[in-house]
């Protein structure tokens, strides 16, 4: 009775699983058809596969959408984003992770709490506060784009609210290292910065790539900041995909339009299939103390 039941379970999952590739699958393959096909094609079937490799949708995205220069945007302010988080991040979940002070409760508890707070809530007090700031920086210097319309200061604002979500799961990870490592690289004279750098960091590698590849994700496909931080020209794809759409419904061609999303979804998907094992070992081990 016991094993009917198991294997009850089992093509349960199984057919759970299956139902959710297939509901995954089916749009992203409507999508890369739907960028490779005529105007005509769409509108007569389109589910029919395309009759030929339409790449002047994508021509059309880059040149007169300008989809590079978002593209470009984007990877900039992910890069940035990234790279600061990484730099803030890294040293604070080490020193809570391992060492004792004063106000380290005080500090955990604003780290969890930040847990719970959704940005898009705070999006128009960051803009405000930005724009009081970029006023004053420009009576006083000239310079109008200091804070607003800024890829650094755009890429500042996504690492500071990715903050707590990524010093916790790097604690985590941290309280999972054992000791011995850093005794022996203290005993041979390693400074604690030394041995963070050169021994600790190294060690947390997988998940340093859960991290990047959690806020890549996050700030690759971000919208409601991007779109309140860079009013100008100066556009993110997620945002830039709103203009290409408005451009396709007038035009009558979506083309363009779907070769602008899988613009957007290509980096998504080949960075995943390279750090996919690294992402599992990360989110597993990552866990084990908290």
């Amino acid at each position: 009775m016991k094993k009917e039941k198991l294997n009850l379970y089992k093509i349960f999952i199984y057919v759970a699983l299956f139902s959710l590739a297939i509901s995954i699958i089916i749009p992203i393959a409507w999508v890369l058809m739907a960028s490779l096909k005529t105007a005509p094609e769409f509108y007569t079937n389109p589910w029919k596969l395309p009759e030929g490799f339409h790449f002047q949708n994508f021509i059309d995205a880059f040149q007169k959408a300008k989809m590079g220069q978002y593209f470009l945007n984007s990877v900039i302010v992910t890069a940035l984003a990234i790279v600061i988080l990484l730099i803030v991040a890294l040293p604070a979940a080490y020193v809570l992770s391992r060492f004792e002070f004063k106000s380290k409760k005080l500090v955990n508890m604003m780290v969890m709490g930040g847990l719970f707070i959704n940005v898009n809530y705070i999006v128009i007090p960051i803009f405000l506060m930005l724009l009081d700031w970029n006023k004053k920086v420009k009576a006083l210097t000239g310079l109008s784009n200091l804070f607003i319309n800024n890829r650094f200061m755009l890429a500042i604002v996504y690492a500071s609210t990715a903050l707590p979500f990524t010093i916790y799961l790097l604690r985590g990870y941290f309280k999972t290292l054992p000791r011995a490592f850093e005794e022996a690289a203290w005993i041979d004279g390693a400074t604690h910065f030394k041995t963070m750098t050169k021994i600790m960091i190294p060690m947390a590698k997988p998940s340093i790539v859960t991290i990047i590849l959690f806020n890549f994700l996050s700030f690759w496909n971000e919208y409601i900041i991007a779109l309140t931080l860079m009013p100008g020209d100066m556009k993110t794809l997620p945002v830039g995909l709103v203009s290409l759409q408005q451009a396709a419904r007038g035009a009558a061609n979506p083309g363009p339009l779907y070769a602008g999303l899988v613009i957007v979804m290509l980096p998504t998907l080949i960075l995943y299939m390279f750090v996919q094992k690294q992402l599992t070992e990360g989110m597993t081990i990552g866990g084990i103390k908290e």
